[in-house]
C-alpha cells in the first residue's frame, strides 16, 4: 500500500493559507521539526516540499542557518506552465485544443484591455509592451529571447483587462507551447520573414488597445494566433481551430 503521509502535510499547507496562518514570505520550519510535528516520517516531508515547490508554493534553499529551508512563495503561472507543458508533451492535451483555448481567452482579454480604463499602470503596462517590440525588432536577437518577448508581450496586454486569473491561465498558455514553437522554427522556410509579419501583426494588435477599438483588437489577436500556428501546424498536419465570436463563447464559458 502507498504511503500518502506526506498528504497530511499537503492539508495543513492549503489550511493554514487559507486561515492566514501562513503567508507569502514566511520560513517554514526544518524537515525534523515538520516530521516530529505531525507525525510522519522525514521522506513524507521531503515528497510534501517538492510537490509544494512543483506547485510554485515554496521555494528551498540549500545550507544552514537562518536563511535556509523553505520560503513559502505564490508562482501560479510557473506551476500551471509546467503541468501544462508536461501534458502537451505526453499528446494529453493537444496542441490544437491549447490553441483554441488561447483565441477563447486572448479574444475577450484584447477586448478587456482596449477598454480598460486610463490610469498610470495602462500606461507603463502599454510602455513595457512597446519595450518588448523593440527588442524584437532587433537583427542581434537571438530566438529565444524573440520568444520570451512574445509572450511577456501578450502578457502586458492581457494584464490590462484586470482579471488576475484570466492573465494567470494566458500566460501559462504561453509559456506551456514555447518549446512547441521553438521546434516549429527550424521547419519554416524563412524565419526571418515570419519574424517581420509578427511584428507587424504585434504592433497592429497594440494599436488597436491603444486606440481603444475592443472589435479590431479581438479580431486581429485571433488573426495573429491563427496565423502563426497555421505555419507551425502545417507539417504536423493538424487541424487549425476557429476563432468564436463573443456570443459563441459564452455558450462554452
Amino acid at each position: 500500500m502507498q504511503d500518502r503521509s506526506y498528504s497530511l502535510l499537503l492539508d495543513t499547507f492549503e489550511r493554514r493559507l487559507r486561515m492566514g496562518e501562513l503567508r507569502v514570505g514566511d520560513r517554514l520550519p526544518s524537515e525534523r521539526a515538520l516530521a516530529e510535528k505531525y507525525g510522519i516520517s522525514r521522506p513524507s516531508v521531503r515528497e510534501a516540499l517538492h510537490i509544494l515547490s512543483a506547485l510554485g508554493l515554496i521555494r528551498s534553499s540549500s545550507g544552514s542557518g537562518p536563511k535556509s529551508g523553505a520560503i513559502v512563495i505564490s508562482e501560479p503561472t510557473d506551476a500551471i506552465s509546467w503541468s501544462l507543458r508536461m501534458h502537451i508533451a505526453t499528446r494529453s492535451l493537444p496542441v490544437q485544443d491549447v490553441v483554441s483555448t488561447r483565441l477563447l481567452l486572448e479574444g475577450s482579454a484584447a477586448r478587456a484591455a482596449a477598454l480598460a480604463e486610463d490610469s498610470p499602470e495602462r500606461s507603463a503596462a502599454i510602455a513595457r509592451a512597446l519595450e518588448h517590440l523593440t527588442e524584437m525588432d532587433s537583427e542581434q536577437v537571438s530566438d529565444e529571447r524573440f520568444h520570451f518577448c512574445d509572450a511577456r508581450f501578450h502578457y502586458e496586454l492581457s494584464a490590462l483587462g484586470g482579471n488576475i486569473v484570466l492573465d494567470t491561465v494566458i500566460d501559462s498558455l504561453h509559456m506551456a507551447t514555447v518549446s512547441y514553437v521553438q521546434e516549429a522554427v527550424p521547419q519554416l522556410e524563412d524565419w526571418q520573414g515570419v519574424k517581420r509579419t509578427l511584428q507587424q501583426q504585434h504592433r497592429g494588435i497594440l494599436e488597436a488597445v491603444v486606440a481603444r477599438d475592443e472589435q479590431t483588437a479581438y479580431e486581429r489577436v485571433c488573426e495573429h494566433i491563427q496565423w502563426f500556428y497555421a505555419l507551425s501546424s502545417a507539417a504536423r498536419k493538424d487541424t487549425l481551430p476557429q476563432c468564436q465570436e463573443p456570443s459563441e463563447q459564452q455558450e462554452l464559458l
